[in-house]
């Protein structure tokens, strides 16, 4: 490192440190002696501060990612990185990184230092001119723009839209950027390759009402195979919940049919719910050592009460009712924990854990345990917490916890720890000296009861 890297360092560090103290002294300083007027000239020039800072971001995103492997920086990948260190979502995080490769510096092969991807929106950005809304629109332009499209058009496309975008505000330039978008493919028409990178299905979050969103986009031969089935399925009578025998099969009464009041949006509702439980009926296999089928685990007390709520293996609540429903077509498995939340044991003398073992931990853990880790329990494998089988350590339950396939391969590789508390059975994950930062060595996302308890007042 030369003497000028060095200098450099010293002044950014103390370049950040102006920032600190100047963003809090603006936060204290009054505002009253300012006109209406002035105060929308102050927020306009805050504005192109605010739209530069990213051009900053971009350069330590790039760096990051062309010289450290994320496992050396305590996690799974990049997005997991920042998110964790940062406090961000998931979705964020992978937004800043995808921005960064698209507006940051780059390097060749050969070590040189190349333009952005995205030349001309990176400097109207470090001009201060374009936003985040701006960023946004131009990033969906070039998802919709076909493949056929050549290499030069793109690029002139990028250095008038973004012209436009210094000049326009965000509704206005979707407004030509979409308008671009049909001159460049005024027959609308896509290559197969086209149409499969756009196909997807997305299921949002669960509300609190315990409903999910759904949407997507289907390839033709995706809608081709499932019309008939919903054509079948949810006609006027088929599957409707609110028959008592509904009908599943066969052609519904004359009855079914009138007294049917669904919408069409909920008939296809019905239908494909009933398609699924046909499906579940077969052969489906497993997912990590878990049955590829609907896995609820619900304390006996709601069970009994017939209220609450259940959670399946993938960190969906259902509500008791709904338990009730599975439990009469399933077998049943009973967990056992001590008043403090600790599994009774439940032992084995070999590496690989028993079904029962599985259930039990999802029952305890309901996803991986590494801090800030969404992965269900579907998506999580059997990991040896307090030591591991090569060392010695027990396949018995209270030994045992919950962990997604990267972050389980962090303790062999990137000197993580783990332990199941004695106190309470909580699994907690102890990063190497380098990697303590302070941050939180348990997962709460699985458990909200924990950051919220039941009995507190809001």
């Amino acid at each position: 490192m030369g003497s000028s890297a060095v200098a450099d360092r010293e002044a950014m560090l103390a370049a950040l440190a102006q920032i600190e103290e100047l963003t809090a002294q603006m936060n204290r300083l009054s505002i009253d002696a300012f006109s209406d007027a002035e105060l929308l000239n102050v927020q306009q020039r805050r504005e192109a501060v605010h739209r530069a800072q990213p051009v900053f971001d971009h350069r330590v995103y790039q760096r990051i990612t062309s010289q450290s492997a994320p496992i050396s920086l305590g996690a799974k990948n990049y997005a997991a990185v920042l998110s964790q260190r940062l406090r961000i979502s998931s979705s964020e995080a992978r937004r800043r990184l995808d921005e960064a490769a698209l507006f940051g510096p780059r390097t060749s092969i050969t070590g040189e230092p190349m333009a952005p991807s995205m030349p001309t929106f990176a400097r109207g950005q470090a001009q201060g001119l374009i936003g985040a809304e701006h960023i946004k629109h131009v990033r969906w332009f070039f998802r919709e723009l076909p493949g056929f499209v050549d290499f030069q058009t793109r690029a002139n496309a990028e250095e008038q839209l973004a012209q436009h975008a210094c000049e326009l505000g965000p509704e206005a330039f979707r407004t030509a950027a979409a308008h671009m978008l049909y001159l460049l493919n005024q027959d609308g028409e896509l290559s197969d390759e086209d149409r499969q990178a756009l196909a997807y299905i997305r299921v949002g979050k669960q509300r609190p009402d315990g409903m999910r969103p759904f949407e997507g986009l289907l390839t033709p031969e995706a809608w081709a195979t499932l019309e008939p089935l919903l054509e079948r399925n949810a006609a006027p009578g088929m599957c409707n919940p609110a028959d008592e025998q509904p009908c599943l099969d066969g052609e519904p009464t004359e009855e079914q049919i009138r007294n049917d009041t669904r919408t069409a949006g909920k008939r296809n509702h019905d239908a494909l719910l009933a398609l699924c439980q046909r499906m579940l009926t077969t052969a489906t296999g497993t997912i990590n050592g878990l049955p590829a089928t609907v896995v609820i685990t619900a304390s006996l007390t709601d069970l009994e009460k017939g209220t609450g709520h259940g959670l399946t293996a993938g960190g969906t609540r259902l509500p008791i009712a709904d338990v009730l429903k599975f439990a009469a077509h399933s077998r049943p498995w009973l967990a056992l924990f001590d008043g403090k939340g600790l599994p009774l044991h439940l032992g084995r003398a070999r590496r690989t854990a028993t079904l029962a073992q599985r259930l039990m931990l999802l029952a305890k853990h309901r996803g991986c345990t590494m801090p800030g880790c969404s992965a269900s329990a579907y998506r999580s494998q059997v990991h040896h917490a307090n030591q591991d089988w090569k060392d010695g350590g027990r396949t018995d339950i209270e030994d045992l916890t919950l962990a997604c396939g990267p972050n389980n391969r962090m303790v062999e590789t990137a000197g993580w720890t783990t332990r199941n508390r004695p106190t309470d059975g909580v699994t907690e994950w102890i990063p190497p000296p380098h990697l303590d930062c302070g941050q939180s060595r348990t997962n709460n996302l699985h458990h909200p009861e924990r950051i919220i308890d039941p009995g507190d007042d809001p």
